[in-house]
């Protein structure tokens, strides 16, 4: 009788414990929340998860294949109709992606060659508006037409809709 009862209370534990690891696993989030005190709330949210497609991931980088190759009209078909750009100098864009593309592509003509060492990322999940974002961190070698070379250090946060682009904010460094 005892190991009839004892077999139940291990086939009972196991149950248990299982069920608590599969629902410890579809709960992995980031979150602020926990026995600690922080000094501030987040305006947007500290909720993710890092449910964002691998397609989604592979627009983002290719992003970045397309500038450091020069390949305008596929960087162009990673982004959205509309953008926005914040950059670290405070330029900021607002509108369609073509007249962007205008822009950047002077930009890039201006530049012989552009090195890109991506050092890595994350996918993001916001539980709070459902948005997917992929933030990367990178250093970037860009050599101008006439010689001068500049290299900087980057973060930034692009926001993903339906498979493109929509908006990135991004974040530099100067090397020295």
């Amino acid at each position: 009788m005892k190991k009839y009862i004892l077999s139940i209370l291990v086939v009972s534990g196991c149950i248990v414990a299982c069920e608590n690891k599969d629902n410890k696993e579809e709960t992995k989030t980031i979150s602020s929340t926990g026995s600690v005190a922080l000094p501030y709330k987040a305006d947007y949210t500290t909720e993710f998860t890092n449910d964002v497609s691998d397609s989604d991931l592979l627009v983002a980088l290719n992003s970045y294949k397309y500038w450091e190759t020069g390949d305008m009209n596929a960087l162009r078909s990673t982004m959205g109709d509309s953008v926005t750009f914040l950059l670290s100098g405070g330029w900021k864009f607002n509108g369609a992606t073509d007249s962007l593309m205008k822009i950047i592509s002077t930009y890039r003509d201006s530049l012989s060659s552009v090195s890109i060492n991506m050092i890595t990322w994350l996918k993001n999940h916001s539980a709070k508006d459902s948005a997917d974002w992929i933030n990367v961190w990178y250093k970037e070698i860009d050599t101008y037409k006439t010689g001068k070379v500049d290299s900087a250090e980057y973060v930034d946060d692009n926001l993903m809709k339906n498979g493109k682009i929509i908006y990135t904010s991004s974040h530099r460094q100067v090397l020295k």
